[in-house]
């Protein structure tokens, strides 16, 4: 019998919505038919979570080994990390606050810690807010940047993914105008390897890569801009020579239908909206007669890194914390890559062993 991949659930801002869609997607047995889950967080805070959706039956399990889990439906098992506070239910919920930053720092850092030391399978990351964190005196950007730095890791891209679209970042936290500048030649190279290969850690066989143009109609061949000319193509050109079945600059504006038709496995974008706002535009719908999202939809993938983290595409919404509400669709989604990552990471182990 094939055991299920353990995989680290954090808990991310305590006035977010975190701690209750984790509790929302551990309420779906289905979740423990693809893996062993274990929130990474403040039992407490699990406990607030599970009151704000009105679970009925659930127990709440901390442990202080991810070894001492129980990984049954209907019971929530949390790797402790305590919260530096007497009551939580002090904490509100849709600030930003000091320790909302506090503990969702502390919980990333353990959670990477646990699978750098193989006692996890992958890692899944409920929202944070950045100015928290900042606030908190963690100064990053976001998960990436934390991520790359515990793991030692310096060349790493972020993926975001949604039913068949999957787009692969040349930039991401970074201004438009900067942005532009860190379209080289030597990155665009790297990130077509790094979507190849994310591809392939996902199951598919033969993958099918497309590079985005920077500019509109990908230049048009100069004519509105030549980082195409200059540093895209040669990048395309040697990866194709070392074997990777790549093709591009396609113009931006066509390029994301092909994908989602199923054209091409992944796109590799040239900056942060240009990859975000398609995923956003299919994964996340609004209806406007009910006033609420009635999807949220696709996730986020750090690729490069010697360890899985998948993580929810949405923010902390703080607007509805607290209020049991928030879809848990896109953490449901990131649990389910980052088992079938897991699973073909642990295939490829004992193919090489």
């Amino acid at each position: 019998m094939k055991q299920s991949p353990i995989l680290g659930i954090t808990m991310g801002d305590v006035c977010g919505i975190g701690p209750e869609i984790a509790v929302k997607a551990l309420l779906r047995p289905e979740t423990y038919d693809i893996c062993h889950p274990i929130i990474v967080g403040d039992s407490r805070i699990v406990e607030r979570g599970v009151r704000a959706v009105g679970a009925k039956g659930l127990t709440v399990h901390p442990v202080q080994k991810v070894s001492d889990a129980l990984f049954q439906p209907g019971t929530l098992d949390v790797y402790e990390v305590p919260l530096a506070c007497e009551n939580v239910d002090e904490i509100p919920y849709g600030k930003v606050t000091v320790i909302g930053g506090e503990a969702a720092f502390t919980c990333v850092r353990k959670v990477i810690e646990l699978a750098m030391a193989n006692k996890i399978d992958g890692t899944i990351t409920g929202p944070l807010n950045k100015e928290a964190m900042n606030l908190a005196g963690y100064h990053y950007n976001g998960h990436t940047e934390i991520y790359a730095e515990f793991t030692h890791t310096k060349d790493y891209a972020m993926m975001l993914a949604d039913e068949k679209l999957r787009v692969v970042h040349v930039s991401t936290h970074v201004s438009l105008r900067q942005a532009c500048d860190l379209v080289k030649k030597e990155r665009v190279y790297k990130c077509i390897h790094i979507a190849n290969n994310a591809c392939l850690a996902l199951g598919i066989e033969h993958p099918r890569v497309a590079v985005a143009g920077l500019n509109p109609h990908a230049g048009e061949n100069g004519m509105f801009g030549t980082e195409e000319i200059e540093e895209i193509s040669p990048a395309i050109e040697q990866a194709r020579a070392e074997g990777v079945n790549v093709e591009g600059p396609i113009p931006p504006d066509t390029v994301f239908s092909k994908a989602r038709g199923g054209m091409y496995d992944v796109v590799v974008v040239m900056y942060h909206d240009q990859g975000h706002i398609p995923l956003k535009v299919t994964g996340f719908v609004y209806d406007e007669e009910l006033k609420r999202w009635n999807s949220v939809q696709g996730v986020n993938i750090t690729l490069g890194l010697p360890i899985i983290r998948v993580s929810v595409d949405h923010g902390t919404a703080f607007g509805k914390a607290g209020n049991g509400t928030a879809s848990a669709d896109s953490l449901v989604n990131a649990i389910g890559y980052g088992a079938r990552m897991a699973v073909a990471r642990k295939k490829a182990l004992e193919e090489k062993a």
